[in-house]
Order: structure tokens, then C-alpha cells, then sequence
């Protein structure tokens, strides 16, 4: 057997025909790459005789057509060749005519060129160095030919003749290709049974149905152990980085802009190669926006440049968003993950809400800090804002306390009867009292600002919006002042019982009463746009966002209404007593009832999406409920203050249960922040003292 190399610039490489066995077959030409051509042609052991039996009886052709070449040119040892045969699985197909059929693939490190196949179904190939281009690789994984397109016009085509399909890329292809990645998993001290090729080069002339009847009733002859080996080989192949499959030239710009760039100026210029890295930078992150929290910290993990793509800061904020989390978390030194990564604000800021989150959840429940005051008299109302709680009493006082330290800043001592009714902004302190009277305070100083006359029985109920506040008071009419100058602006008058419950959004006042109404006001005008009749019995509780009002009643049940036409939208149904506290929040409205349950509903379509009850349930009436996005926080008179999942229903654990629960301790109100829970807690029969408990979730950030 002779080679030689085509001394042509194209460095074409000649196969004999004699090589064939057939001195009339068309002599095939395989056009060479630009790198060296030099190398040693191999017979695959299955067709190794029948090339050499060509060799004898086509000798002379033979010799017209090669130029002799020293034996260790032509052939391998034996054992190179079974090493090689390992290293890479030979695959090939023949067309419908029988003609076979060309391609490309990598093994290991080197190129394989398989030209065409022998009378007994061994290969022909040229193993040469392999050469590193841009794109070695397909998008689907396969290595193409380093050299010119298979396509129609191309010197491929014209060498070797008409275009042929590419063949189906086997799953060996698809292995050895990634053998640069992870070498090929090999069976230890395993010989191959004798039958082992004859039983795969009948495999492989079987038709594509024949395959797959033969695998599946392989598969049904194999052992559990031998189907879990199979999947552990198969399923890492079918993996794909969508990010690495991007251009490289992006792949490697986000820690490497300037060379990335420099590289690209003479072909697109720089604008381009802005306009192209960035194009291709928002597409991995508008893929990655559609992924989970978790599983972007989880991607973070997989590589450098995933976790660089994790870090983005607008991607984090949009996160945030959703979350609810409206501003990012600055501090002087962003905390390092390691040398030149950091956190974003908006990612930390998210990382700070998880782990609050957790805390309220399941974190470790720390003792509260214990504010003691109003002695054994009862907390009526209670405000919470920033690290400033105030308490109001029937000990006709009310107090403002430090929610960091515990301390009481200040007790707000003017009016002459308890206190039922209060509002709170920033430093300013409504109050309300029996004593028929609003007064304005200064929480820094204690200071009274103004009292507001004009009521004539007990101020029940107050709504703040702005300097403006709205009181309701048991003598059936609702006055809107002016907290910086203490003046009465406006007087409401229509309800013909006590005024309950108030609700102001700055334009639209909304009231409930004993006599069975919800009226809806015009305050500049003092004049009744509606009034939304349907309960049968007193209204106790309002809720108003603008466009719905939603009333709950000693009926059992809570209407929801128009505010705009006054008509009533849906009567939700469920409760079996009072609803003494309603919030709401979007479309989401939590009602707590005498009957000791809580429910979850959708006001826009009038269905509850979930009663929080169960084993865990309260026993007695709830007096209290708060909400967020995550949680429900339930108060009742059986001592207990509850957390609730928001979106499940099911019960998360206590957050307060008082010894006394059950036999006279009671939790009148409670108060919510991100970070701190406060309670108001006592009882009517001396078995628990009037206090408040401070609860704090926050994180540590050091």
C-alpha cells in the first residue's frame, strides 16, 4: 500500500482505486485543510484483508497512481489501532443507493475524516493534528469540518462529486465530541465478548425502526442497575449551557470587554460590536428573568460567567419588584462575595427579605421585649410607625414608646375620658376620646398641639389622610379637620345611629353605622352620593381602596360595593358572626371573625380563596388580623397570636401564646412591620398584666 500527498495548493489527497478492489471505480479526491496533510493512512482491522487482496490484484494500477512510502508510514502496530478504536466509535451510513457517505467528526484531540467504507464495512480514515478554530462546534453539539462548507458550488462538492446529506449524528458522535470535557466512561476489567462487532455492524445495517424494536426489547432484558447506568451515561448528553452557546466573542466580553471589542473593531466596527454584545447580553438576561430567586442563587453556582450574569443588578430589581421591595439596600462597602464579585443593592436587598422572611417563618423565637404601662386598664388602640409605638387606653392616656429600646418616650396625658380612637404619622399623634374631643400631639415633646371640639359624644372612630382627619362619633355625624390649624373644615350629617367606622382617600369620605348603611360622602360639598343599603344589622368594620368598598357587618356577612355607582358587587358568604376586622390589599381581602376563623377572599370575584382554620385554629373570637405579601397574622382572645401562609392557608406556627390563654389572657391588637411585631396584650379578670410585646425578625447585617 503507497500514499503520497497531491503537490496541488489545495492540497487534494488521491485514493486509489486499487484500494477499492475495483480498478474501474472513479478514483475519489478529498480535498485537504490548510494545515498539514501529513500523516499516515489507516485500514480499519475489519477491512484490513480485503484492502490488501485489492492491493495484489490491481499492483500495477496501483503503482501508476501512488508514489511509494516507508512501511511505518502506511501501517500501525495492532495495539495503536485498538487504542484508537477506543478512544473514538467509528460511525457511517450508507445512502439508499448503497454510495456511502462522507463527514467530519472529532475524537479526543484530533480530527477524524472518515472518506468511505470498505467491501466488509471497515473505514478508511486519515488521522491528522486537530485544528483549533473559532467555531469547531455546531449549535447542535456536533464537530463540524474545520475546512469549507458541504454545499452546493463548494471544491468539496467538486472533488468528491454531487452534495450527499449529512447522516444522522449518532450518539457516540455526540459523546466524543464532549470527550474534551469528560472523558468516556469506561467499564473496568471488562473484556469485550467475541460476538461484540459482529453484533454491532448488524445493529448498525439495520433500518432506523429495526433500532428502535431492537432497544426496546433490550431494555426490557436489562437488570434495574443496568437501565440506571444507561441513564447515567445518556441524560448528561442531552444537557445544554444555553449561555456558553452563545458567540464566544460575548461569552467572554463581560470580563474581558476591551480585548472583545478590539478584536471586532476592524470586521464591525465598535459601535456594532457594542450594539451586538449588548444585544446578546440582554437576551441571556431577559432567559435568565424567567427563572426563580432560588434558581438564579443556584445558577450563580455553575460557573464564573453565570455567576457574573447572576449578579446583574437590573435583573435583581425587577426580582425585587415582585417581591414587593421598593428600594435597594446601599451601604458605604458592598459586602464581597470573593475578589471582584460583590453584591448588587437590589440582590442584597432581596438576600436581606429571604432571610427576614425565614425568620418570621421558622426562625428561632427570641424573647420579647415587655413594655408595661396603662396598669391593668385596656389597650384600645395602638399605632405602630418606624421604631415609634404609641398605645391608647381607657386610663384616659395614651404613651409613646421606643420599639428599639423599650422605653416609654412619652405618656399624652389632656383628655378626660378613655381613649378609643387614634392615628399616627410620622411625629404627629391623633387621638380620640369618650370625652367627646379630638386632640392633635407632638409624640418628641408630649406636647397637646391642638384639641378639636365639635362632637357630642364619644369620638369612636378616625381616618388620617394627609393634614386632614376624619372622625366619626356616636352622635351619628363625621367631621373632617384640619390637624395643622385645628379647624373644623366640613360637617357630614345623614347617618341616624352611631358612626362606627370611617374610611378617606383624600377625596371620597366612606362611613359605616349602627343603622344598618355604608354612605358614601362628598366632604367639600357635605353632601351623600350614595348610600349602599343591604345589611341587617350594624355595619362594624370598612375597608376602601378608590375604587371598592368592602363592609362587614353584624349579619355575618361582607358586601362588596361599587363605589362609583353604589351598586352592591358581591355578598360574601361564610362567616358565622361578627366581622370585626377586614384589610385589603389589591383584590386580596382578609376578614376576621367572631366565630374564631379568618378567610381569605378575592373581591373581584367574590370567591374565598382559603379559611384559616384547622386543629391549629383559634379557639375564641379573633380580634385582630394583619397581612403581607407572604403571611396573615391573626390576634384572639384565647391568648394567642398566630402566623398563617397567605397563599396555602395552612397554618405556620405561634407567635405568642400567653400562659393566662384560655382563662382570661387576651390579645386586644397587634401591629406589624417587615421587622417587629407588636402586641397588646392583658386581660379583663387580673390573670394577665396589661402589657406590650415587642417581637423582632430582623437580620444581622455584619
Amino acid at each position: 500500500m503507497t500514499c503520497r500527498r497531491r503537490p496541488s495548493s489545495e492540497e487534494a489527497v488521491r485514493v486509489s482505486p486499487a484500494l477499492l478492489g475495483d480498478s474501474k471505480a472513479p478514483v475519489p479526491q478529498v480535498v485537504a485543510e490548510e494545515e498539514d496533510v501529513s500523516g499516515p493512512w489507516e485500514l480499519e482491522s475489519a477491512g484490513k484483508r480485503n484492502v490488501e487482496s485489492g492491493l495484489e490484484a490491481n499492483g500495477s494500477q496501483g503503482q501508476e497512481e501512488q508514489e511509494p512510502v516507508s512501511s511505518t508510514a502506511c501501517g500501525e502496530p495492532e495495539e495503536e489501532e485498538e487504542t484508537e478504536e477506543e478512544e473514538g466509535s467509528c460511525c457511517s451510513e450508507e445512502g439508499e443507493d448503497g454510495s456511502n457517505i462522507y463527514f467530519y467528526y472529532t475524537i479526543g484531540e484530533r480530527w477524524i475524516d472518515y472518506l468511505q467504507r470498505t467491501e466488509d464495512s471497515g473505514f478508511l480514515r486519515h488521522v491528522r493534528p486537530k485544528m483549533k478554530r473559532k467555531s469547531e462546534n455546531g449549535l447542535d453539539g456536533r464537530a463540524l469540518s474545520p475546512g469549507k462548507k458541504l454545499c452546493k458550488g463548494s471544491e468539496y462538492s467538486r472533488t468528491l462529486g454531487p452534495c450527499m446529506p449529512s447522516p444522522t449524528t449518532t450518539f457516540g458522535d455526540l459523546r466524543n465530541a464532549k470527550a474534551g470535557q469528560a472523558r468516556r466512561r469506561r467499564i473496568p476489567s471488562v473484556a469485550p465478548p467475541p460476538e461484540l462487532q459482529d453484533w454491532l455492524r448488524t445493529f448498525q445495517r439495520w433500518s432506523g425502526p429495526e433500532k428502535l424494536l431492537a432497544l426496546d426489547e433490550l431494555i426490557d432484558r436489562c437488570e434495574p442497575s443496568q437501565i440506571k447506568y444507561m441513564m447515567q451515561v445518556i441524560e448528561p448528553q442531552f444537557q445544554r449551557d444555553f449561555i456558553s452557546l452563545l458567540p464566544k466573542e460575548v461569552s467572554q466580553g463581560k470580563s474581558q470587554a476591551g480585548p472583545t471589542a478590539v478584536c471586532w473593531l476592524p470586521a464591525v466596527g465598535a459601535c456594532s460590536a457594542i450594539v451586538t454584545w449588548l444585544l446578546v447580553l440582554q437576551l441571556a438576561l431577559y432567559v435568565l428573568s424567567f427563572l426563580e430567586p432560588r434558581d438564579l442563587l443556584r445558577a450563580a453556582q455553575t460557573c464564573r460567567y453565570w455567576r457574573v450574569l447572576a449578579e446583574d443588578n437590573l435583573l435583581w430589581r425587577e426580582k425585587c419588584r415582585e417581591e414587593g421591595i421598593e428600594e435597594p439596600l446601599n451601604l458605604r462597602k458592598r459586602r464581597l462575595l470573593s475578589p471582584g464579585f460583590m453584591y448588587s443593592p437590589w440582590k442584597f436587598a432581596f438576600m436581606r427579605q429571604h432571610k427576614i422572611d425565614m425568620n418570621w417563618r421558622s426562625g428561632e423565637l427570641k424573647a420579647p421585649k415587655v413594655l408595661k404601662g396603662h396598669d391593668d386598664h385596656v389597650i384600645t388602640c395602638l399605632q405602630f410607625c418606624g421604631n415609634r409605638i404609641v398605645s391608647g387606653s381607657d386610663d384616659n392616656t395614651l404613651k409613646v414608646w421606643s420599639a428599639v429600646t423599650g422605653e416609654c418616650v412619652q405618656t399624652l396625658v389632656g383628655h378626660t375620658g378613655g381613649v378609643w380612637s387614634s392615628q399616627m404619622r410620622d411625629s404627629i399623634v391623633i387621638s380620640g376620646s369618650t370625652d367627646r374631643t379630638l386632640k392633635v400631639w407632638n409624640a418628641d415633646t408630649g406636647e397637646c398641639v391642638h384639641t378639636l371640639y365639635g362632637h357630642t359624644s364619644t369620638v369612636r372612630c378616625m381616618h388620617l389622610h394627609g393634614n386632614r382627619v376624619v372622625s366619626g362619633s356616636r352622635d351619628a355625624t363625621l367631621r373632617l379637620w384640619d390637624i395643622e390649624t385645628g379647624q373644623c373644615l366640613h360637617v357630614l350629617m345623614g347617618h341616624v345611629a352611631a358612626v362606627r367606622c370611617v374610611q378617606y382617600d383624600g377625596h371620597k369620605v366612606v362611613s359605616g353605622a349602627y343603622d344598618y348603611t355604608v354612605k358614601v360622602w362628598d366632604p367639600e360639598s357635605e353632601s351623600c352620593t350614595h348610600t349602599l343599603q343591604g345589611h341587617t344589622n350594624r355595619v362594624y368594620s370598612l375597608q376602601f381602596d378608590g375604587t371598592h368598598i368592602v363592609s362587614g357587618s353584624l349579619d355575618t356577612s361582607i358586601r362588596v360595593w361599587d363605589v362609583e355607582s353604589g351598586n352592591c358587587l358581591h355578598t360574601l358568604m361564610g362567616h358565622q358572626s361578627l366581622t370585626s376586622g377586614m384589610e385589603l390589599r389589591d383584590n386580596i381581602l382578609v376578614s376576621g371573625n367572631a366565630d374564631s376563623t379568618v378567610k381569605i377572599w378575592d373581591i373581584k370575584t367574590g370567591q374565598c380563596l382559603q379559611t384559616l382554620q384547622g386543629p391549629s385554629k383559634h379557639q375564641s373570637a379573633v380580634t385582630c388580623l394583619q397581612f403581607s405579601s407572604k403571611f396573615v397574622v391573626t390576634s384572639s382572645d384565647d391568648g394567642t397570636v398566630k402566623l398563617w401562609d397567605l397563599k396555602t392557608g395552612e397554618f405556620v406556627r405561634n407567635l405568642v401564646a400567653l400562659e393566662s390563654g384560655g382563662s382570661g389572657g387576651v390579645v386586644w391588637r397587634i401591629r406589624a412591620s417587615n421587622t417587629k411585631l407588636v402586641c397588646a396584650v392583658g386581660s379583663r379578670n387580673g390573670t394577665e398584666e396589661t402589657k406590650l410585646l415587642v417581637l423582632d425578625f430582623d437580620v444581622d447585617l455584619k
